[in-house]
C-alpha cells in the first residue's frame, strides 16, 4: 500500500506547496478535487479539458516531485432535481480529463435526488410513513440507475473507474446501499466503491465488517477520523445539524486520523490490515477537516501514523515455508 494526500486537505496552499508538504512527508501520491463542492483550488478544469499543454504542465508538477496523481475527485450531487446537470458536466469533464492523464479513478458521490416534483434533494432515513418508501423507490429506479448505467458506460469508454464514496445525505451511505448500487448499474470493474470509513463511523457501522463486505469493490480509500463528542450524542443520538464549524456543540466532528475512533494506532493498523485481507493495495489518501487542528499539522500527524501501520511490500508467504 501506499500513502497519498487528498490536496484539498490543505486548500490555503498553492498548488507548489502542497506538492511539496506531499514530497517533504515521504507520501507516494495526491487526489485532486475538480470541481462541484470543491472549490478547485489546485486544478483549472477547464483548461485541462481543453488544452494537452496545461495537462502536460498539471502532470509535470506532480511528476517533478517524484509523485504520483492516484484519482481526481468530482464530489457533488449530479442528480439534484435542479443544478444536477451542471454538476453532472463537472463529472464528465473530470472522467475525461482522468482518461487523458492515465489516472485510473474518478472519486465521486452517488448524488442524491429529490422526490417527484421536488426542486431540492430528499434523503430518505426511515421506512415510515409509507410515502418515505415511494419517494425511495422514484429515486432509485427512475432516477439513479438509469443515470448510472449510462455513466458508467461513458467511464467504461474511457478506460476509468468511478469509485463512490458512501455518506450520510447521499442515496448511497451504506454497505447495503453501495451494492444496491453497483448490482443495479451491472459493472462491478467500472462502478465500485471509495472507502472513506468516517462516513460510516458516525451512522455506527463496524469499520473491518464494512471492508469485508465490500471486499475486491473497494476501488480507493480515504483516511479520514471521527470522534464523538459523548455528551452531544448522550443527549440527541448522532444524526447532527449543528454547523461543522461549532465542533463544541455537534454530536460527532471529523479528526486528525488517530485522535478519534477508540482504538487510536489499533485501530488503523487493524484497517491496514483487513484491507489487506480483501485483496486491497492501492493508496490510503490522507483526509483532513479537523477544524480544531492546524491542516499542515494534522496531515502530518496522519502521515507519521500510517507510516506506522501501512503494509508496503507485497507479501512473501507461501504454503511451502509450513
Amino acid at each position: 500500500m501506499q500513502i497519498g494526500l487528498i490536496t484539498d486537505s490543505v486548500s490555503h496552499l498553492t498548488f507548489e506547496e502542497a506538492l511539496d508538504l506531499a514530497k517533504g512527508l515521504g507520501l507516494s501520491s495526491v487526489e485532486v478535487a475538480t470541481g462541484n463542492w470543491s472549490e478547485s483550488p489546485h486544478a483549472d478544469l477547464p483548461s485541462l479539458v481543453s488544452s494537452a499543454e496545461a495537462r502536460a504542465e498539471f502532470a509535470g508538477r506532480i511528476a517533478d516531485r517524484g509523485l504520483g496523481l492516484s484519482a481526481l475527485t468530482a464530489n457533488g450531487n449530479q442528480l439534484h432535481p435542479v443544478s444536477g446537470p451542471e454538476q453532472d458536466e463537472v463529472v464528465r469533464d473530470t472522467i475525461e480529463v482522468a482518461s487523458a492523464l492515465g489516472v485510473p479513478t474518478v472519486v465521486m458521490m452517488s448524488g442524491l435526488p429529490g422526490g417527484r416534483g421536488d426542486s431540492h434533494p430528499n434523503w430518505i432515513t426511515t421506512s415510515w410513513p409509507p410515502e418515505n418508501l415511494d419517494i425511495l423507490a422514484h429515486q432509485w429506479d427512475e432516477v439513479a440507475v438509469p443515470y448510472w448505467r449510462e455513466l458508467a458506460a461513458f467511464a467504461r469508454d474511457k478506460g476509468v473507474r468511478l469509485a463512490v464514496e458512501a455518506c450520510g445525505g447521499q442515496l448511497v451511505h451504506s454497505v447495503s446501499s453501495m451494492v444496491r448500487l453497483i448490482e443495479s448499474v451491472g459493472d462491478p470493474e467500472v462502478v465500485g466503491a471509495n472507502l472513506d470509513p468516517s462516513h460510516l463511523m458516525w451512522m455506527g457501522a463496524d469499520i473491518p465488517t464494512v471492508i469485508r463486505e465490500l471486499g475486491g469493490s473497494i476501488f480507493h480509500v480515504h483516511a479520514k477520523d471521527i470522534r464523538v463528542n459523548g455528551p452531544r450524542a448522550a443527549r440527541d443520538g448522532l444524526l447532527d445539524t449543528v454547523a461543522i464549524t461549532d465542533p463544541g456543540d455537534r454530536a460527532w466532528n471529523y479528526v486528525t486520523l488517530g485522535l478519534g475512533h477508540p482504538g487510536g494506532e489499533t485501530f488503523w493498523a487493524d484497517f491496514v490490515y483487513t484491507l489487506r485481507s480483501v485483496g486491497y493495495d492501492g493508496t490510503l489518501n490522507i483526509e483532513h477537516e479537523d477544524t480544531l487542528v492546524n491542516s499542515v499539522e494534522g496531515v502530518g500527524r496522519a502521515a507519521d501514523l500510517l507510516r506506522r501501520v501501512t503494509l508496503v511490500e507485497a507479501p512473501d508467504w507461501r504454503p511451502a515455508d509450513i
